[in-house]
């Protein structure tokens, strides 16, 4: 007879709808030799996006230093020697628990060039206050882990919401405040709104230590203008409350325009955690695992000394370091090849091919929303997204049933709204424009043909 052990209830209370019920059922169907597309998750490569040249040269030579260098050029050969130099130990080492000094100056460099920073000033990024992490996600754990001390303490979180946020809250016991962002007005939210969602829990006792802010969203793809981001930190400042910034899609923002929350905050003493990856963007690196955290005023840890930024330290060390790959493509994706060297003009070739072909099936599949009845996609395009309603349904059926049913019928596998949070009353669900154009080309008249007899069947 098996042992049977009492686990962590939080864990099995967890969802995280883009690995969940539709895409298990997609895998089974895969098995019996069913064409699926997998549009369920942000995955660029699994769809065929081709990895950027230049990451790729550089990686393949630091970890086999021993290789041909006939097919590249001096650039690469050189950044590639000096990278294992400051490395000094190779890719096979433990690094420091942080990631290695330079690759955390090179970070900080891009920072202030993105944001037009001088290294000088007060608003400047400090490599001492970075983490190279496994990912953002990572990063958003450390951050989580660390504000919810108690059942009473809770983070804010856009509803709709990356399941990141939601399964890590509900993984260290802490309780999900939700915010709703005006979906008919673009996904946009302004300071009444935050108060509303603060008020409804502190009159039960709740605590609020953070503010979730994902920009571009997730899955909404909403852009945020400057405005909202003053109004985040205003509200973070009379509140008392961390913001963590996910600005993993900050190069996915096509016909609208990237601001970051480290610009907006400048000098200002509100604390600010800001994450990026090397996942998304046009390098797509999902499975390399690298990104990093900043802390900009990071608080003292009540009742000692110790600044926020040691414990994450300490928490890091328990991991002993990121993995090292994507240590490496984090410190290429902040140091892109110099204007004028080798590498250079595939470089830029590459990048934008990838964005512009990201726009244009974005711009298909919401085509193909016009001739599919009571459908809405409210909002500019961003990050990789889209994330329509659907304002017509069977009796009795919901966004899953709609998703396993499109899924069954078409191929495609989608994630239903409900997975990742919505207003009471309305259903969505949210798909990744990544596949080959050709692709959504065969596919897009399908699901249009599949959704007009779904919605009104008898």
């Amino acid at each position: 007879m098996p042992l049977h052990i009492k686990v962590n209830q939080n864990i099995m209370e967890m969802e995280y709808a883009v690995r969940g019920p539709i895409p298990g059922r997609a895998a089974e169907l895969k098995k019996q030799g069913r064409v699926i597309i997998p549009c369920n998750i942000g995955n660029p490569q699994a769809l065929g996006q081709k990895p950027i040249t230049f990451y790729r040269q550089v990686v393949s030579l630091v970890e086999d230093p021993s290789r041909n260098t006939d097919s590249v050029s001096d650039y690469v050969l050189d950044l590639s020697k000096d990278f294992l130099s400051k490395m000094e130990s190779g890719l096979g080492a433990y690094t420091e628990s942080n990631g290695p000094l330079f690759i955390r100056k090179a970070i900080a460099e891009f920072i202030n060039k993105r944001d037009g920073f001088d290294s000088s000033s007060g608003a400047s990024s400090n490599p001492d206050n970075i983490f190279i992490t496994n990912g953002a996600s990572e990063g958003a754990k450390y951050i989580i882990d660390l504000l919810i001390a108690g059942k009473t303490d809770g983070i804010m979180i856009p509803i709709p919401q990356y399941p990141l946020y939601s399964a890590t809250i509900k993984k260290c016991g802490g309780v999900q405040v939700n915010y709703y962002p005006d979906e008919d007005n673009g996904w946009t939210f302004n300071r009444s709104i935050l108060e509303e969602a603060l008020n409804s829990v502190r009159k039960n006792g709740v605590t609020v230590k953070g503010i979730v802010v994902i920009n571009p969203g997730n899955p909404t793809g909403a852009v945020l203008d400057e405005k909202t981001i003053r109004e985040v930190i205003d509200f973070a400042k009379k509140n008392n409350i961390v913001i963590i910034a996910d600005e993993v899609y900050q190069e996915n923002v096509y016909n609208a325009k990237f601001v970051s929350f480290a610009r907006v905050l400048g000098e200002e003493d509100v604390p600010l955690c800001s994450l990026h990856s090397v996942s998304k963007g046009f390098y797509g690196e999902c499975g390399h695992r690298g990104g990093y955290l900043e802390v900009r005023n990071p608080p003292k840890v009540l009742g000692t000394d110790m600044s926020f930024t040691r414990i994450i330290l300490k928490q890091a060390s328990v991991c002993l370091c990121a993995n090292t790959v994507g240590q490496l493509l984090t410190y290429l994706m902040v140091n892109s090849p110099e204007e004028g060297s080798d590498p250079y003009r595939q470089f830029i070739g590459e990048k934008q091919s990838i964005l512009n072909e990201l726009k244009d099936k974005a711009a298909m599949i919401r085509e193909g929303f016009k001739q599919m009845d009571s459908v809405e996609c409210f909002g500019r395009t961003g990050a990789m997204y889209l994330f329509p309603r659907l304002n017509k349904l069977p009796k009795g059926s919901t966004d899953f049933d709609y998703c396993m049913n499109l899924l069954e019928n078409t191929g495609l596998c989608t994630v239903n709204g409900s997975g990742f949070g919505q207003k009471e009353g309305t259903h969505h669900l949210r798909i990744a424009f990544l596949p080959p154009k050709r692709l959504i080309e065969k596919v897009l008249p399908e699901w249009i043909k599949f959704h007009n007899e779904y919605v009104n069947r008898k």
